[in-house]
């Protein structure tokens, strides 16, 4: 065997032989959970797998995660597309040559893209359904390159009998996590596979190369991206008091950073107030549609005078919950449409604005004029004229959400959704607000992976008779889960409840 645990196969090894004693450890292990001379990787791997219920002798494999379209659109969306030329450059020598498939998976193992020869590819789809769309996770597959190296975060190679599944086992894979430059985070898996006579130690090697490669072309990728958010930001940097610009993730582009404590901090959606690793405390402004944040010293606004937060609860109210500086305020209906139609632009509405959205097209700015006047002397200093603006650092759960949505997480987006905007509201600016976030983070929680952030959704108002949706978390869940057949069961119903009506003979 290899010294390297990762690495299946050495130069003195004969394949044929090594797999003649893997099966026999397999056999073994299946029958009794006694574990021979083995690797520790696939040990620990095959243990996962049987702790997960996966089955060895299972004629199907892997599961269907996405059908083909719904996997390409992942494909074109995932940081590792922009990298395909780069991948293939690096690996088609090897591959062609040997008759290998070059496979790209996202974090959870779904396969992306499958690259090789017709016959191979064909091949491996009808034998063990390795094919785009298909999900090869531990939990779901057993041991596999794709799905070890995910849970062991570390690149490795798996041979023949070292697979958990028997239908796998004529196989052979190498396979190397890719991180994601700007978060640190494992974004996706780069594979080779191919029938086991083309085993050889070259290929771990080799793909570990290209996911060395593919990362350094991200991180360049992330520096492109940091100096045009630079050049746009710049301006606020200047001037006296402590700031930097930091991306989404918490990563500081651009400043002095020693008075944070560090090169990267923990960001709440939608900025505001937090501490830093130093004990300051400080403010991240959002900018644009949050691409990136200001980070100032609490301090330097403090001397501004302002007042610190305006929170406001608007989801699944029939009228807004407001706190000013954690003061809680007695707001009515009207009111919170205002405020909430003015937390949504912070650089302000003119009174015709305002008018419009309030109240459609028999709206005057007039009876706006009145409204203000009110809000002004329950507000305050809180609110200004010429435009209209709220001038104090708002938190919303409306922006939360949207905040999450902008950074690709529908799962804590739906969890943090709790209903529709002012859901009794008929303000045309707020039912527009309304379908507007609603439609997003339907859209987003669908088009995800998640079986989670299908489960949030569904047990909204908005999603509880979504048919799509419970289609969608049924074909996610094990069977096993004990919301299978609660899904199975509602989508059947939904089914039954909107059928369309027979039509009645002539």
């Amino acid at each position: 065997m290899s010294r390297n645990p990762w690495v299946a196969l050495d130069t003195g090894t004969v394949p044929v032989v090594r797999a003649r004693e893997l099966r026999q450890a397999w056999e073994d292990f299946v029958a009794d959970g006694e574990v021979a001379e083995m690797r520790e990787p696939i040990v620990e791997s095959w243990r996962r797998s049987m702790a997960a219920g996966v089955d060895p002798g299972a004629r199907v494999v892997a599961p269907v995660v996405a059908e083909s379209d719904e996997a390409e659109t992942l494909w074109e969306e995932h940081p590792l597309a922009a990298s395909s030329d780069l991948i293939r450059a690096c690996l088609s020598p090897i591959a062609d040559g040997d008759g290998q498939l070059i496979v790209v998976s996202d974090a959870n193992g779904v396969l992306l893209r499958v690259d090789g020869p017709e016959s191979v590819r064909r091949d491996a789809a009808e034998a063990m359904n390795f094919s785009v769309g298909a999900g090869w996770s531990e939990v779901d597959a057993g041991t596999n390159a794709v799905g070890t190296a995910l849970a062991a975060d570390h690149a490795v190679q798996v041979f023949a009998a070292e697979h958990f599944n028997e239908v796998v086992q004529q196989w052979t894979c190498a396979a190397a996590p890719v991180r994601d430059p700007e978060t640190a985070d494992v974004i996706g898996v780069i594979d080779l596979t191919g029938r086991m006579r083309t085993a050889h130690p070259h290929s771990l090697a080799c793909v570990v190369a290209t996911s060395q490669a593919v990362h350094l072309q991200l991180t360049e990728l992330m520096h492109v991206r940091d100096a045009r958010l630079l050049a746009r930001y710049e301006q606020l940097l200047a001037g006296p008091g402590e700031r930097v610009l930091v991306s989404p993730s918490g990563r500081v582009i651009a400043g002095d950073a020693r008075w944070i404590g560090g090169n990267r901090i923990l960001l709440r959606p939608g900025g505001g107030e937090i501490m830093l690793p130093s004990g300051k405390l400080a403010f991240a402004e959002p900018l644009g549609h949050e691409e990136a944040y200001v980070l100032h010293a609490q301090e330097q606004r403090a001397a501004h005078g302002r007042p610190q937060m305006m929170e406001i609860t608007l989801l699944g109210r029939e009228q807004a919950e407001v706190k000013l500086n954690g003061r809680r305020l007695q707001v009515t209906r009207r009111q919170s449409e205002i405020v909430a139609l003015l937390a949504g632009r912070p650089e302000g509405m003119t009174s015709e604005e305002l008018a419009a959205d309030l109240y459609g097209d028999a709206g005057r700015p007039g009876t706006v004029r009145v409204q203000m006047y009110r809000i002004r002397k329950l507000l305050g200093p809180a609110v200004k004229t010429d435009p209209y603006r709220i001038v104090v650092d708002v938190r919303s759960d409306w922006a939360q959400v949207q905040a999450l949505l902008n950074r690709g997480l529908p799962r804590e987006a739906a969890d943090a959704y709790g209903g529709s905007l002012l859901p009794r509201s008929e303000a045309p600016g707020i039912v527009r607000e309304r379908e507007s976030l609603d439609a997003w983070l339907r859209q987003a929680v669908i088009t995800s992976e998640d079986a989670d952030a299908l489960w949030a959704w569904v047990n909204t108002e908005a999603g509880k008779d979504d048919l799509l949706a419970w289609r969608r978390l049924l074909s996610r869940l094990r069977y096993v889960d004990p919301r299978h057949s609660l899904a199975a069961t509602r989508v059947a119903t939904l089914r039954q409840l909107f059928a369309p009506e027979p039509l009645l003979p002539a």
